[in-house]
């Protein structure tokens, strides 16, 4: 008895797919093409980098700069190539679920409530990365060959981008406290 109310209660996607199986299969090939048109893409602009000059062929030879121009170009062509079709094609999906009848979608439970996720974003490490390359700029080493850095000079940058990290959150942060401190010190028992 128990058993039957759990499963009363789960969803069931396995018999919305076997419902919607034509346009789940469309969805599904989409994704796969997608996944390989980018694997594709990010093949072809390397080849393609490397033979118009964009960036040395030699990894040793790279700068920041040929690093962030590699990256600017192939987040474009990625867009350009695959991102757009991809929108599109999301937006079909999502039109094609805004049409499905909500008594269909409370059949199968599929519009329950969202479950939290608990996991951390992964902003920090793009940002670690703008700051370091903001630190080669400053510092003048924006063309230099990435395979010149010292091992005391990424650290040192590294440790300079903390104080900075430290710095930016620290100075709102005491102005907050010092805030809330006065604001309890000035209350009336």
């Amino acid at each position: 008895m128990t058993e039957q109310i759990e499963a009363e209660k789960g969803s069931d996607w396995g018999k919305f797919i076997r419902k919607h199986w034509s346009i789940f299969a469309v969805f599904i090939a989409a994704a796969v093409l997608a996944f390989i048109g980018a694997v594709y893409i990010f093949l072809w602009f390397t080849g393609d980098a490397q033979a118009t000059g964009l960036v040395p062929s030699t990894l040793g030879l790279w700068s920041m700069a040929n690093v962030v121009s590699f990256i600017l170009h192939l987040i474009f062509w990625e867009l350009v190539i695959i991102g757009i079709p991809a929108i599109i094609g999301a937006v079909i999906g999502w039109q094609w679920w805004k049409r499905l009848p909500d008594e269909e979608k409370n059949e199968y439970h599929l519009s329950g409530k969202r479950s939290r996720s608990s996991r951390a974003g992964g902003a920090i490490s793009p940002l670690l990365f703008i700051a370091f390359a903001l630190k080669v700029y400053v510092d003048g080493n924006w063309n230099v060959a990435i395979s010149t850095y010292t091992l005391d000079y990424v650290v040192g940058s590294m440790v300079t981008i903390l104080i900075w990290i430290v710095a930016i959150f620290a100075i709102p942060a005491t102005i907050g406290l010092i805030w809330w401190i006065r604001h309890e010190m000035n209350k009336k028992p």
